[in-house]
């Protein structure tokens, strides 16, 4: 059956050629959707054989249901991909040999993610492995309209699990780290203040069966537990537990490195980020009113 690979870009030279490298032997096609890249990113990827499309970035949900929706795509099956990662070759034979005789009551397929840092594989502290739908049936999946953490839901089937190597490998340095979290951040404290206040149409809950378990109860204990938190006081526990009791030390000064910035310093951002925007909502009265000092604030299209 055929499969289509979506990539979302930005100034991803220097990661799209190997990711479409690495699904070369099984997508039918791969269809970027850029936002206004400055680098090669689009003439790489269109001398590789992808349809291109250009479009204005508002979040990730919402330009993957672009890709869904608005680029013709008509195979049997979707595959979600970040520009930064890629599949080994044994993940692509076994997805190569499911694409050859699907069961039809399967609708989703969960992939085991792995996250290289600092040219080593982060093994400890809760982050592998990482189950994510990551591949559906057309017309059986959606992705989750969230500014951030959105999951594919898929629904009208079971889910399975194919094993086998599936990497977030990104080459930047730690300035680019930093940047891009800071704005993860900004995304992350809209959708606190979204649950909050009731700003836009946004998921919230997951349910099991259509995403997977761990993402469904992740999920359930930061709604339920971790955000309600004090802003300090979450980031500490939450860095406590990873680094300790999931062991995260095992992965050395690396690992450190990881773990400070990704499990601490970013949990802490978003929640510094959430007590500075709420203290501007707060006296207002009205969703508009709420809607357009967050958009002054965060410089974020808010609105369609």
């Amino acid at each position: 059956m055929s499969l289509t690979a979506i990539i979302l870009t930005n100034n991803e030279a220097k990661h799209l050629p190997r990711a479409m490298a690495s699904v070369a032997s099984f997508a039918t096609e791969v269809v970027v959707v850029d936002s206004h890249s400055t680098d090669r990113t689009q003439q790489l990827a269109q001398a590789a054989g992808a349809r291109v499309f250009e479009r204005r970035f508002r979040n990730y949900a919402d330009q993957f249901r672009f890709a869904l929706d608005e680029t013709g795509i008509t195979s049997d099956w979707i595959l979600r991909l970040d520009a930064d990662e890629i599949i080994h070759e044994d993940l692509a034979e076994s997805i190569r040999a499911f694409l050859a005789n699907p069961p039809v009551d399967v609708a989703g397929v969960i992939l085991q993610r792995r996250h290289i840092w600092m040219g080593r594989w982060v093994r400890f502290g809760g982050r592998y492995p990482l189950n994510l739908v990551r591949i559906w049936r057309r017309g059986q999946g959606r992705v989750e309209m969230r500014w951030m953490d959105e999951h594919v839901v898929v629904s009208g089937g079971r889910i399975i699990t194919l094993h086998g190597g599936f990497s977030d490998w990104n080459l930047n340095d730690l300035s680019y780290f930093t940047d891009k979290h800071n704005g993860y951040a900004t995304r992350e404290a809209i959708d606190v203040l979204d649950a909050r206040y009731g700003l836009f149409e946004t998921d919230h809950e997951l349910a099991a069966q259509g995403t997977g378990r761990q993402a469904s109860i992740k999920r359930l204990l930061k709604n339920k537990i971790y955000n309600k938190l004090p802003f300090w006081l979450a980031p500490l526990l939450y860095f406590v537990w990873r680094f300790v009791f999931q062991l995260g030390f095992l992965d050395g000064r690396s690992g450190l490195v990881y773990h400070v910035l990704q499990g601490f310093w970013y949990r802490f951002l978003v929640g510094a980020k959430v007590v500075e925007f709420d203290a501007a909502l707060k006296p207002l009265k009205s969703r508009e009113e709420r809607l357009l000092k967050l958009q002054e604030m965060t410089g974020r299209v808010l609105r369609p």
